[in-house]
């Protein structure tokens, strides 16, 4: 029997079926807290609907050990495969105190976790690049074997720090890489509005890196290319520019109304490619996902979400003696 395209890049079955859970689960949290926004119970979401594939092909490609993320602020997948769980995202969305991101302190999507090497992210744009480089230049100097990946959109990758940041890695030769998620609105601007060049990755030449865009709908294309870029990474060949194109499936967040610049037919055209469903289409063609194994996956995952649904709805608030903690020396 010919080897199946996951195989052919060095994973198992169960691999695909944990990154196919990974992707499932990060839409479902997804969807649960626009719900829970709606009620007026979590004040904000800022989406990865759409952009799965690549969050979640791209860190299974990593040492989820010893190497260091900078997510931005949609990378539900990233920060799942990474370590955290449903109970802390929810944490997170409630503002609770045991939330491990900030103890309640950020707004949902500033993903930060010492213990899971997860840098913590800003509210700027684009501050996320600069500090990849300067974790992939600590690593260096302390002789450890560490790639550092981050992420950021495609309005992000006009901003300076990008540029900073692609140029200093490049010059020092570090192992970083820099994952551009295009999924074709900076907010309400088209990429037409934003680019000149065709391709975000066309960027790379100019910093004398290797650039590539891939389908970001395909998990394991997104694999295979950040899998190359840290293989590039470790053998002190420098860093990498990804681009991963998709679509986002929702608006750019729950402030937003896309109604004003996006037309419905384009968004259901976009549908149509949803991650989930095409990687579950490419699991069970192979035989791998079974009626009744899919059928078991979403009740575990619907279970889970609703344990930590609950669990951060009835958690506690921060101390108000503690709302000084952290700003000033103690």
């Amino acid at each position: 029997m010919a080897e199946t395209r996951h195989e052919q890049l060095g994973l198992t079955n169960e691999d695909v079926i944990h990154m196919f859970k990974t992707m499932l689960l990060a839409r479902k949290i997804d969807e649960r807290m626009w719900l829970l926004n709606r009620a007026g119970k979590i004040p904000f979401v800022i989406s990865c609907q759409g952009q799965e594939a690549a969050q979640v092909g791209a860190a299974m490609a990593l040492d989820n050990e010893k190497d260091y993320v900078l997510p931005y602020y949609r990378d539900m997948g990233v920060v799942l495969q990474f370590g955290m769980t449903a109970k802390d995202l929810m944490l997170s969305g409630f503002a609770k105190a045991e939330d491990p991101n900030s103890g309640g302190r950020q707004m949902p999507g500033h993903f930060g976790s010492k213990k899971l090497r997860i840098a913590t992210g800003s509210s700027p744009v684009t501050t996320q690049v600069p500090h990849a480089v300067g974790i992939a230049l600590g690593g260096r100097m302390e002789g450890k074997d560490i790639v550092t990946f981050t992420t950021f959109g495609e309005g992000s990758s006009n901003q300076g720090d990008f540029h900073e940041g692609a140029n200093f890695a490049s010059v020092h030769k570090l192992p970083v890489i820099f994952m551009c998620e295009n999924n074709k609105y900076a907010i309400s601007v088209p990429i037409s509005k934003q680019l000149a060049c065709v391709n975000v990755s066309d960027r790379a030449i100019g910093y004398g890196m290797p650039g590539v865009t891939v389908d970001g709908n395909d998990p394991l294309a997104v694999y295979e290319a950040v899998k190359e870029a840290a293989d590039r990474g470790r053998r002190g060949e420098g860093p990498t520019l990804i681009e991963t194109v998709a679509y986002r499936l929702t608006p750019h967040s729950s402030d937003d109304d896309d109604r004003a610049y996006r037309t419905r037919e384009e968004v259901e055209e976009a549908k149509a490619k949803d991650p989930i469903h095409t990687f579950a289409a490419y699991l069970r063609e192979n035989g791998i996902l079974t009626e009744e194994l899919e059928k078991q996956i979403t009740e575990d995952i619907q279970k889970e979400v609703d344990e930590a649904t609950e669990y951060a709805e009835n958690a506690k608030y921060a101390d108000a003696e503690t709302a000084l903690l952290h700003v000033y020396a103690e």
